[in-house]
């Protein structure tokens, strides 16, 4: 097999990491498309869209771990 110049690498190159960013997405999507399965089976009509954004987001941001321990702390709830 002949030698590859530098340009043909790079294109080449190019192209595989093309194909690795489309399969990031493809994945990146399914992922986000279970979790969006699970938030349909929880009682989030209790929360406002606001509350709901920014219990996410500070879920998210401080990880899964920290976050779920913060929650547990919490006091819980009279019924």
């Amino acid at each position: 097999m002949p030698k590859q110049t530098d340009r043909e690498r790079l294109t080449d190159l190019e192209s595989r990491r093309r194909k690795l960013d489309d399969e990031v997405e493809t994945a990146r999507r399914a992922l986000r498309g279970k979790y969006a399965a699970v938030v349909s089976e929880l009682a989030v009509e209790t929360l406002t869209e606001r509350e709901f954004r920014d219990l996410l987001g500070h879920a998210i941001r401080a990880g899964g771990v920290p976050a779920l321990a913060a929650l547990k702390a919490l006091p819980a709830l009279p019924r």
